[in-house]
């Protein structure tokens, strides 16, 4: 059991005092088994009327709007998280048990199908076809994570949000929504249900109580085999008490941390800072 304290602070900066902003942010935790969600708020400067609610995917999302003239929006989640270990079933499920399954969950068929960002490259989805003819799904996901791993080069600045999994793997550069994307495509061809989940990391794999450190938002993935598994293809890690989850998806698209509009001519430039404090 973990207990985190973490600070997001983000927001726009225009270069004009622009009119009006309308915006939906992900930034506050999952409550479930796994996660007790002590405290979490959502601190927003200039205030306006904010609408909370769960979306299609069960992520907790808040929609606000600004309407009056301001020169930068600040947007600061603070959150109390208690991480507790997860007792798994042994991933039994074979490939012959996983179509019923899917055919019966719409939960499932949501997250098997591939999107614009995960279309996976030619050389990938044939590595999984080859792994799926004598691994299990559970086992062929694991050696697809690692190959991911081996082969790509963790590094800021190449990729944008905007990347796509062919794009990022015929680089071998890119960052964790990058790896992501790249697994979830792999999988997504031989029929594994896989999905995107975002949250945050510790960077330290043995935290100091009381010491805060800076973070980022980070990402990783889950696919079905009986239950949902989750790991992390960045460093090639089950997800554990380190990983803090706050939303998940198909792809990056149905959990960008703070996307939105704005009225007025000026472009903007986003800020971010993460702070991460173990304090249990």
């Amino acid at each position: 059991m973990s207990r985190y304290r973490i600070v997001h602070s983000t927001g726009f900066k225009y270069e004009g005092e622009v009119v009006a902003s309308y915006n939906e942010a992900r930034l506050l935790p999952t409550r479930d088994d796994h996660q007790l969600v002590f405290a979490s708020k959502l601190d927003i400067e200039p205030t306006g009327a904010v609408h909370e609610y769960f979306d299609y995917f069960k992520t907790r999302a808040v929609m606000f709007e600004v309407l009056e003239p301001h020169r930068q929006l600040n947007i600061t989640s603070t959150s109390v998280v208690e991480v507790r270990p997860e007792i798994k079933p042994a991933p039994g499920l074979t490939w012959g048990d996983l179509q019923p399954e899917i055919t019966s969950s719409l939960e499932l068929t949501d997250v098997v199908a591939q999107t614009k960002r995960t279309q996976p490259p030619a050389e990938l989805a044939k590595f999984a076809k080859k792994l799926a003819e004598t691994y299990t799904p559970h086992e062929t996901a694991l050696e697809v994570c690692r190959k991911v791993f081996r082969e790509m080069t963790y590094q800021h600045g190449v990729t944008g949000v905007h990347s796509i999994a062919t794009e990022a793997w015929n680089a071998k550069i890119g960052v964790c929504q990058d790896f992501a994307h790249i697994v979830l495509g792999a999988l997504r061809t031989v029929g594994i249900p896989a999905r995107y989940v975002s949250g945050y990391l510790h960077p330290s794999i043995s935290p100091v109580l009381g010491e805060k450190v800076i973070g980022e938002s980070h990402a990783w993935v889950e696919w079905w085999a009986g239950s949902w598994f989750a790991f992390d293809p960045t460093n090639d890690v089950h997800v554990e008490e380190r990983h803090i989850v706050v939303g998940r998806g198909r792809d990056y698209d149905d959990v960008p941390p703070l996307r939105g509009v704005y009225a007025g001519p000026f472009s903007s430039e986003l800020f971010v800072t993460v702070e991460i404090t173990k304090e249990a």
